[in-house]
């Protein structure tokens, strides 16, 4: 891996491939915080952002964190980015009124080139009015610090919306609550609409997929146990008994047949399984195939009943069975298979 230097006091990765290698080598290190300590992924993202907004790669995992769902930069390096800015012509911070009273305000004055001042003023009235004044944690420890912080924030979010890019400072952000997870509402119908549904229920659209389903049973589990024999043993059935399943993977099994007289080659993109020489399946464009792996990368990591070894193992067959298929993708795609692959084997890593 090569690193373009910056300055001379540091470097930092100048294409993506450069990028993804650099986030797994700080991932595994402990000179990085805890937050990102194992997630190249946020690493990834994180020095993005600290690249939009003008901070080194190593200032970036320093400076930006998620808070409550929020990503956010600490007040210090936004007053950082803020003077740095040739647009910036002074911020004055000051605290007003009479410590211990309401009116006890911090006042921050941020000037622009060329536009009036935008001056902010963040009093104690103002914090319980927020319900913040007097809450565990830094406003008890850290009151008037905190107050100037809010107002700087308040500040240099309205006279440098550009420099800041829409960041707030992590000090707001964890006064924001948490958001709430709501369930999931279960839609499904106690009863049929229709009762002869019960006993031959229309196909959705979504059988079409049923051979990948298949395929997926057929890595994930032992031979005797998977989804095709049974489908296999509904086939050599009598023909008196007819069955809508049934007659859904005959006509599965004919589409992919696709005529062997046929003299055209149909375009597509394959989808191929460790140890088969044919396609799993063929998609008409890469966005439906790369649903298509994941799919069948998700059924194989999640076979309950085979060893977390052999599914790794199996995981990575896969990867190496669809290799030619990965280097045709861009590079922000490969990121995305690249990350769900780590995901799945660190996953069954712990379950081993």
């Amino acid at each position: 891996m090569q690193l373009t230097t910056v300055n001379q006091r540091g470097f930092a990765p100048a294409t993506i491939t450069e990028a993804m290698k650099f986030s797994e080598m700080l991932a595994g290190s402990n000179m990085v915080p805890k937050a990102y300590q194992g997630k190249p992924q946020d690493i990834l993202v994180c020095v993005q952002w600290g690249y939009e907004i003008g901070l080194a790669p190593m200032q970036a995992l320093q400076n930006i964190a998620v808070i409550n769902g929020k990503p956010s930069v600490y007040g210090d390096a936004a007053m950082a980015l803020v003077q740095a800015s040739p647009a910036c012509d002074g911020i004055d911070e000051n605290f007003e009124g009479e410590e211990g009273t309401g009116k006890f305000a911090a006042v921050c004055v941020a000037r622009r080139k060329g536009r009036n001042p935008v001056i902010v003023r963040f009093s104690v009235e103002d914090a319980r009015r927020a319900g913040l004044w007097g809450k565990q944690g830094p406003w008890q420890a850290y009151p008037k610090r905190m107050l100037q912080m809010r107002a700087r924030g308040f500040a240099l979010r309205d006279a440098f919306p550009d420099v800041l890019k829409g960041l707030i400072t992590a000090e707001e952000a964890e006064d924001y609550p948490e958001e709430e997870r709501r369930p999931a509402k279960d839609i499904t119908p106690r009863k049929p609409a229709n009762p002869l549904d019960v006993i031959a229920p229309p196909a959705p659209p979504l059988e079409l997929e049923a051979p990948a389903v298949t395929e997926a049973e057929i890595m994930a589990v032992p031979p005797a146990e998977s989804e095709l024999q049974n489908v296999a043993a509904e086939a050599a059935e009598p023909a008196a008994e007819p069955d809508v399943v049934v007659l859904e993977h005959l006509e599965v099994t004919e589409v992919e047949i696709n005529e062997p007289d046929e003299p055209e080659n149909i375009p597509g993109f394959p989808l191929m399984v460790p140890g088969k020489d044919e396609p799993f399946s063929t998609h008409g464009s890469l966005e439906e195939w790369q649903d298509a792996y994941e799919a069948l990368a998700d059924r194989t990591a999640r076979a309950g009943k085979v060893a977390p070894r052999d599914r790794m193992t199996r995981l990575r067959e896969l990867r190496e069975a669809n290799d030619d298929m990965m280097k045709r993708m861009d590079s922000i795609k490969r990121v995305r298979h690249l990350a769900g692959y780590q995901q799945r084997l660190a996953a069954l890593g712990a379950a081993k």
